[in-house]
């Protein structure tokens, strides 16, 4: 679900056909940003970006006059909408149905904001200042402007990350659809898995961000380099865990949708794509440890069980 960021503005993943008629969608991050006055799309979470990175594309939101479901023009492709700019249509695809009316109506709501005229001397000296700054910004981050269906196009001349991290790194762009078995010197193949997909966690030395494939299953909590790995990077027994919570150094660290699992030998930090998501791992990740050790003996039902007790 689309959600707003600690700046103030509207954020989420998406799917792009960025290849008009292509029928190819790519994961993108988009930044809906008002007070720029446009949308900007990402390979991932900027906040998990080396610094500075540039967005994979931008239209400013003047040159959008509609946005519209599009599930009918596109049957094929599953929570479609499309934004009309100019000559062009981009097809987009949301995680869902209610993302899909919530991302529409937040792109017409934002592409109808007016703003208040300014006197002539004014306007002079801000187009000026904002033509310098964009001029230099441009030097910097290597920008490169196209017309495109008589739509002016913003896009990085630098390669996408894609290519140089190679076809593997590929596989996070796909939805999380598959659950697979979890390995750990040889892990029961039996267990049920109760919920799986991508987040971003800090790794223990570096303190670098990676996206990873998570899976939990009735025992344990795991994850992979992406979700076609058979074997996963690291497990984290359900047993170990203390407890799980939304990260109280969410703005110390500048993280948006943090949350923590708490072992006995570590601290796991985890992101989210979005509020929404990060609400659901702390329930699911909590609800696995209740039926694990059950009500009496979980430290994250303490209070539930007292309240029983209190009942009785």
């Amino acid at each position: 679900m689309p959600y707003v960021d600690r700046q103030n503005r509207i954020c989420g993943f998406l799917d792009i056909e960025e290849n008009e008629n292509s029928g190819k969608f790519l994961r993108r991050y988009f930044i809906l940003d008002t007070r720029e006055d446009n949308l900007v799309w990402y390979m991932d979470n900027p906040q998990n970006l080396p610094s500075g990175s540039p967005p994979v594309g931008a239209i400013k939101l003047t040159y959008i006059s509609k946005v519209s479901d599009a599930t009918k023009l596109r049957p094929k492709a599953e929570f479609c909408f499309v934004m009309n700019a100019g000559m062009r249509k981009y097809f987009l695809q949301a995680n869902d149905q209610q993302d899909l009316v919530e991302w529409v109506n937040v792109l017409n709501k934002a592409t109808k904001i007016t703003v208040p005229k300014q006197t002539d001397s004014q306007s002079h000296t801000d187009n000026s200042t904002r033509h310098t700054e964009n001029v230099g910004l441009k030097k910097q981050m290597s920008y490169r402007t196209e017309i495109v269906g008589g739509v002016p196009i913003i896009t990085p001349t630098q390669k996408e990350e894609v290519n140089e991290c190679g076809e593997g790194d590929k596989n996070y762009l796909k939805r999380s659809q598959s659950h697979l078995p979890y390995f750990s010197a040889k892990h029961p193949p039996d267990n049920a898995v109760i919920k799986a997909g991508y987040c971003v966690k800090q790794g223990a030395v570096m303190k670098n961000w990676k996206r990873r494939y998570f899976q939990l299953d009735e025992n344990t909590i795991g994850y992979f380099k992406s979700e076609l790995d058979k074997e996963p990077l690291r497990i984290i027994p359900l047993k170990e865990v203390h407890k799980v919570q939304e990260c109280k150094q969410s703005d110390i660290m500048m993280r948006d949708n943090l949350f923590e699992i708490v072992t006995t030998s570590r601290t796991f930090y985890v992101q989210a794509d979005s509020p929404e998501d990060m609400h659901s791992w702390i329930k699911a990740i909590s609800g696995a440890i209740v039926a694990q050790r059950g009500p009496g003996r979980s430290a994250a039902s303490v209070c539930f069980y007292k309240a029983l007790l209190f009942q009785q």
